[in-house]
């Protein structure tokens, strides 16, 4: 291979988090990756496998050139590689996988959290499926692609490509030549890989909606045979207890006839499989930030063999939408109560793993550090994460407003960057349709649809968490297009959350927030009758600490060379702007930015999680005062 085939990443200065050294082959993401849907069994195919880039046809490849931990991306240190799969290249993935042979009747399923950007897969060289599209799951049956002999060996090979931003696909912050507000491009494999055998009549998909208002909660199954009219399946609802986390972590450690006594004082009712059936709650308990409180579900389809499948999941109750204060102002109200969301936006990068953290307790430290500092909301920016991000979110109480990933052509910054902050500044809009699609990066037809596909995808994978109460379809103008069409399909899609339909600038006044970022000039905005006034980005305060940082450079709005002076920056800021303006209207604030991202030190922590760079104090009172402000 080439000199050019065979070149790495130049070191970053930092390149490791608290917890780096604690993944190793035999360790890495070891928790069931499907927390809204557990089933004991389950093979997990984390680990090493082997690896080899080509930029020539999948059938030229040679041997394997060395060994990558999955699911790191090879661009990310803990990876072993360090390696950036550029366009035109692809990317083999190999590794042998050894299990006892389903048995007769049953189906082994293999899942992919997430592979970015597209894939191909194979069963000792027969194709099992394709896949497009790098931030969302997606599951192949392969039971009949397995040789027929117990215990069952077979190769499995993933083929993946990734065009980065030089395509139309969606890419949120990556970018091949990262620098400023954009960050490393990531390819590949990035989350949990794992096999699952099921019944052939087993559950699909569980979609469960709280309404809050008519106390119950909206349940509807999807099972893999449901045609034959002989399904049989009933609903077991209780409160969630401790048990239940740990079993959403290890299910292969539970009992199952212990979990099915644990179920028996449950209120169980019957269901029809694609009917959604209305279960009443008459005395439910509310879901909160300060108070988290989930129901379990148990599903049981019943089998006169004795092999039905069985499923567990989970739901809150809870209410978020636009009500009149009062005082006359259009509030974000949470339970029919008005209720300030304090917010940071969470990028969800991290030095060592890029897109993929570490590990399980990293993603909890991560969120329990801004509940600590008094925050009750994230807004996860242009990214998707794993499943069990959004879980910790749901059991220890955050609010999250959950971006759709921005793609298109390259983004012209002069006018999305430059002159956007400008107009925005003088509450100037400019339309987004057909004559601006240029301007904003969408003139792709093909693009559109793939965007709006993976709208109503990432809506329907992330339905089930309560935590999750704002969809954010365009950010900043990136590839934005039609933006008042698409927030009212958002909305007809999903009624019972709310829709920031262009965060930032390029307002169509459509969805249910006035979304401002606020970073230089003045903070302007007008009350309007029917939306909420949000504060969806500003701050970005930077201070680097040499010995945290990713490297010298130093990206930011507002430079501070130490603690104190950071601290009363922002002190002065909430002081005199922020909490001011939340009085005259704004009901959700986002700060930017829960930590440090390569050159961007603007984060309350630094890139490595190490340091918090200013006051906790300042920052707990700065929030206080913001959620006192609306009364």
């Amino acid at each position: 291979m080439s000199r050019k085939q065979t070149q790495s990443f130049a070191a970053p200065l930092l390149q490791t988090t608290p917890w780096s050294g604690q993944v190793t082959p035999d360790n890495v993401w070891p928790e069931y990756p499907r927390p809204q849907l557990v089933r004991s069994s389950w093979i997990n195919l984390n680990g090493s496998w082997e690896y080899s880039f080509n930029s020539s046809p999948e059938d030229t490849f040679d041997e394997m050139q060395g060994s990558i931990l999955v699911p790191f991306s090879p661009e990310s240190p803990l990876s072993g590689v360090r390696r950036q799969l550029k366009p035109g290249e692809l990317l083999r993935y190999r590794r042998w996988v050894l299990l006892p042979l389903p048995k007769k009747g049953r189906r082994l399923l293999l899942h992919f959290g997430a592979v970015d950007q597209q894939c191909r897969v194979l069963i000792d060289g027969k194709e099992a499926g394709r896949h497009s599209g790098g931030y969302l799951p997606f599951t192949l049956d392969i039971t009949r692609l397995l040789p027929q002999k117990d215990p069952c060996r077979f190769e499995l090979t993933v083929f993946a490509k990734d065009p980065s931003d030089t395509a139309l696909h969606s890419r949120g912050k990556q970018k091949l030549k990262r620098g400023g507000m954009f960050y490393t491009a990531q390819s590949g494999i990035w989350q949990t890989v794992w096999l699952e055998e099921v019944p052939s009549l087993h559950i699909r998909k569980v979609r469960i909606t709280p309404d809050y208002d008519n106390s119950c909660c909206r349940l509807l199954v999807h099972c893999s045979d449901a045609g034959t009219g002989r399904v049989s399946l009933t609903a077991r609802i209780r409160p969630e207890t401790e048990e239940d986390s740990d079993f959403r972590r290890n299910p292969e450690s539970f009992d199952p006839k212990e979990r099915k006594v644990a179920d028996k004082d449950s209120l169980s009712c019957r269901l029809t499989p694609d009917t959604e059936t209305l279960i009443p709650l008459p005395d439910f308990h509310p879901w909160s930030p300060e108070d988290p409180f989930l129901y379990h579900m148990t599903l049981e389809i019943d089998s006169p063999d004795g092999d039905g499948d069985r499923a567990e999941c989970y739901f809150g109750m809870r209410k978020c939408d636009v009500q009149t204060d009062s005082r006359g102002i259009q509030r974000l109200y949470l339970n029919n109560a008005a209720y300030m969301q304090t917010g940071a936006l969470d990028q969800g990068y991290w030095p060592d793993g890029l897109y993929t953290a570490p590990c399980d307790e990293a993603l909890v430290r991560d969120i329990l550090s801004m509940k600590e500092l008094g925050f009750n909301m994230l807004r996860k920016h242009v990214k998707i994460e794993p499943q069990r991000w959004y879980y910790h979110c749901d059991r220890l109480g955050m609010l999250v407003w959950q971006d759709m990933v921005c793609g298109g052509s390259s983004y012209r910054h002069w006018f999305v960057t430059y002159l956007a902050t400008l107009l925005n500044t003088f509450r100037i809009s400019i339309p987004d349709g057909p004559g601006s699609r240029g301007l904003l990066s969408r003139r792709d037809k093909a693009g559109r649809e793939e965007f709006l596909r993976e709208v109503k995808e990432t809506m329907e994978t992330l339905h089930n968490h309560p935590s999750i109460v704002c969809w954010v379809p365009f950010n900043e103008g990136w590839g934005q297009f039609d933006a008042k069409q698409v927030g009212s399909l958002v909305h007809s899609l999903d009624p019972y959350r709310l829709t920031d339909h262009a965060s930032g600038w390029f307002d169509q006044g459509g969805g249910d927030l006035v979304s401002l970022h606020y970073y230089f000039f003045r903070l302007r905005f007008r009350p309007e009758p029917t939306r909420a006034l949000a504060l969806t980005e500003y701050g970005g305060y930077s201070r680097r600490i040499p010995e945290h940082s990713w490297n010298t450079r130093q990206y930011g709005y507002g430079k501070y060379d130490s603690r104190s002076s950071l601290t009363e920056g922002y002190r002065q800021l909430h002081e005199d702007i922020v909490i001011p303006a939340v009085k005259k209207g704004i009901s959700a604030t986002v700060y930017t930015q829960l930590s440090d991202v390569e050159d961007e030190v603007n984060g309350f922590f630094t890139y490595d999680r190490e340091v918090l760079k200013m006051d906790a104090d300042t920052v707990r009172r700065m929030n206080q005062m913001m959620k006192e402000a609306i009364y």
